[in-house]
């Protein structure tokens, strides 16, 4: 009998790269103690199956979005870009217990249909432990087919004699391919399985969706090697005795990137928030220094965020500068402007500076807000309660113009504040250039060219302009 041919690689679990060679460090991603000896049979590469035999040409290829077919969960099929596509392949990563299982059974139970029925791949729990789950959610679509399984090879036999519209495979962590004879969860047989999934999605137009483990380095199934494998890729985020989750999509082939959706954990699942912004808003205190309210783009949607800020003096010869929700790096650099800029002096302050919510936003549109409201705990005078900051801040201390003024300004309308803060260079998208305040749809808008005029249009001249 003629035995399979092995060979031994050395894999980082962090970025997939395959030495030779056991070394201390990975040559790609510089970590260090990730390299694993895993035995891989050798085998000539088979290469992806053709799909599209012929060429075509680009202005022949029809268009058709109907074929999207509606989760009933409108957060989710927002995220998707409109619902879900057959062939796609949707990747949904986060912790252990974030929320994934929850939503993609409550999605199933919308998905499925008597003409094309949803598999549920459980690799994790039996048939009963589903069906128990399903129960709390309230899920009884006839139509959803359960399978519990590991073999990649027999669910995909499976797959093709059910025929489904969508797959979920929960999760590809515990899948594994027989030929390969690493263990289940390694870097070769979880990009293999991931690889047979979306080949098979391809060529049979079958929608999967599979779920992925964070580990604690912040990579879903060790290494980051499935993203790139997938159409889309959905990341759930927020603290697990937090109540709220996050859900965004960092790559998506037929939607927008960076959109998000706000889904509310209960004991019968995932309930989605339509209007974000005022939960953020909610629990917002009024006439309290150190708070201001920033708007932040999400994809589409814009956002209502209420920034804090706090800052006390140190006991200690170095202060602590600490940032929850926003880059610790740009807020360093935000208290550079101020010293420099507005003479702020906080080298013996402690600055501590987060985002209410719970919520992760990067957005340059924050600046301002984050400047406002480190400034208004520094001067013990509070942010006018009805105002909402708007801008970037560059390094000379001007306030640079953001993206999408309109839609920032109609939610800020929208949940009922009345003066808006904004860049200069802004107000010439309302058409009104060379006014320094005017109304836009009942808002009061004040442009602003640097940070000084911005705090003292918020805090007043005599403050900013006192020696402290």
């Amino acid at each position: 009998m003629k035995t399979q041919k092995t060979k031994t690689q050395y894999i980082c679990q962090e970025c997939g790269h395959a030495c030779p060679k056991w070394q201390g460090q990975c040559p790609a991603c510089q970590s260090w103690n990730t390299l694993l000896s895993e035995v891989v049979p050798v085998t000539p590469s088979k290469g992806a199956p053709r799909v599209v035999t012929q060429a075509v040409a680009l202005n022949e290829v029809s268009l058709d979005e109907s074929v999207r077919r509606l989760s009933g969960i409108a957060e989710f099929d927002r995220i998707l870009g409109g619902g879900l596509i057959p062939g796609q392949v949707v990747l949904v990563g986060g912790d252990p217990g974030i929320g994934k299982s929850t939503i993609l059974l409550q999605a199933a139970n919308a998905l499925a249909a008597a003409d094309a029925p949803l598999l549920y791949v459980s690799g994790e729990e039996s048939l009963a432990q589903t069906k128990l789950r399903a129960q709390r959610l309230q899920v009884d679509n006839p139509n959803i087919l359960l399978m519990a399984a590991t073999d990649i090879r027999a669910i995909l036999e499976e797959v093709a004699r059910v025929k489904p519209f969508a797959v979920v495979i929960d999760s590809i962590q515990v899948m594994y391919d027989s030929e390969y004879p690493s263990s289940p969860g390694s870097v070769t047989q979880v990009r293999e399985c991931a690889a047979q999934l979306v080949r098979f999605a391809k060529e049979h137009n079958v929608a999967v969706l599979i779920v992925g483990h964070v580990t604690k380095t912040g990579a879903i199934a060790g290494p980051r090697v499935v993203e790139h494998l997938v159409d889309t890729v959905l990341y759930f985020e927020g603290e697990r005795h937090n109540i709220y989750r996050i859900l965004r999509a960092v790559k998506n082939r037929f939607g927008s990137t960076d959109e998000i959706g706000v889904f509310e954990m209960t004991g019968r699942g995932l309930i989605e928030v339509p209007n974000p912004s005022a939960i953020f808003l909610a629990q917002r205190q009024t006439q309290r220094s150190g708070s201001a309210v920033g708007t932040a783009i999400e994809g589409t949607r814009p956002l209502l965020i209420e920034v804090q800020a706090l800052v006390a003096s140190s006991p200690f010869g170095m202060p602590a500068r600490k940032a929850v929700g926003v880059d610790a790096n740009r807020i360093t650099l935000l208290l550079a402007v101020l010293e420099k800029r507005v003479g702020i002096h906080v080298n013996t302050q402690d600055v501590f500076v987060s985002l209410a919510g719970g919520i992760k936003l990067t957005e340059p549109g924050l600046d301002l807000a984050c400047v406002a409201a480190i400034a208004s705990s520094f001067y013990d005078r509070p942010v006018p309660d009805d105002t909402v900051v708007i801008g970037e801040v560059g390094l000379g201390g001007e306030v640079r113009a953001v993206s999408q003024i309109e839609r920032r300004v109609m939610e800020s309308k929208r949940l009922g504040f009345a003066q808006c803060i904004l860049p200069a260079h802004n107000l010439k998208s309302f058409r009104e250039k060379g006014k320094a305040q005017l109304q836009w749809q009942g808002v009061k808008l004040v442009g602003c060219e640097d940070v000084r005029a911005a705090l003292q249009a918020l805090l007043g001249t005599d403050a900013v302009n006192a020696e402290r």
